[in-house]
């Protein structure tokens, strides 16, 4: 295999860039180097990215992430437990986003209610694994983001095999006694928790780190109900839409130490009155 200097000599010869404009990488030449040096098109991306080299599809990101934050995107391993409402948009945030490896756990297929906000429900896709429709997604969408579909229903007992390698953990779950039990597994195994949840034009997010109360700050540590308020008020489109968007910027925020995550603090949000509270927590 050639060396990576001599690669990106032979390509930086081509596209010399500008004072203010980085060099690009374009996606077609990106799968080119890929191919020929029988390397994955993450490798190729993060090896340009430390030349700073932009791969063109994340040209946008580099003003809020930045190089390092983008290398960090690409080398880090994401789960996500539940692919509805909420988990749909968060994985194709994080794909977007150039996240390298998401493990999607669900063990639910598609129905007809779901088509009016779940991102991978189309009336194709009705009677499908929800899992493994959106591992399809990503790898169409972004072929450097390996998505693994885990087409079971997480538990205790399986939760730590499945999760096995996450850096972060998503709770896009509708079912709170599995929410706290997911929070249980990720205190196990030392990984952040992003939790999500909605209801009608409500929602609400929380990152909870290791040795955090979290969510048993909120509901306490029994006598929880086996669902939410979602059951009762239902969910419209835009409202999985706005709190996934929130935990998407708390995964990112986690792999590239910008910003402050929402620890011990629960965001709280009314589309309908147009208002955000958030409430500390211990």
């Amino acid at each position: 295999m050639s060396t990576w200097d001599d690669l990106f000599a032979l390509f930086l010869a081509t596209d010399e860039g500008s004072d203010k404009t980085p060099p690009s990488l374009p996606m077609a030449e990106a799968k080119r180097l890929a191919a020929s040096q029988h390397l994955s098109l993450r490798e190729v991306e993060i090896e340009a990215l430390r030349r700073q080299i932009v791969p063109e599809r994340y040209r946008r990101n580099l003003g809020t992430v930045g190089w390092e934050g983008q290398i960090a995107l690409l080398e880090a391993t994401v789960a996500i437990v539940g692919a509805g409402g909420l988990g749909g948009w968060i994985i194709e945030g994080l794909a977007r986003m150039g996240v390298g490896r998401l493990i999607i756990i669900d063990g639910d297929r598609f129905e007809e209610n779901n088509l009016n906000r779940q991102l991978g429900c189309i009336e194709a896709t009705l009677g499908q694994a929800k899992a493994q429709v959106l591992a399809n997604r990503v790898a169409a969408l972004n072929q450097a983001t390996e998505a693994t579909a885990h087409v079971n229903w997480l538990t205790e007992e399986n939760g730590p095999d499945l999760l096995r390698g996450a850096q972060i953990i998503v709770d896009a779950l509708d079912a709170l006694p599995i929410r706290l039990a997911l929070q249980r597994i990720a205190a196990g195994l030392d990984v952040p928790m992003v939790h999500g949840a909605i209801g009608g034009h409500y929602g609400q997010v929380m990152t909870v780190l290791p040795g955090d109360r979290g969510l048993f700050a909120l509901y306490g540590d029994d006598g929880v109900p086996e669902h939410g308020v979602e059951t009762e008020l239902g969910n419209p489109a835009a409202t999985p839409m706005m709190i996934a968007a929130w935990q998407i910027q708390e995964v990112v925020k986690l792999i590239t130490g910008q910003g402050t995550p929402l620890q011990k603090r629960i965001l709280m949000m009314d589309a309908l009155a147009g208002d955000v509270t958030q409430i500390e927590l211990d």
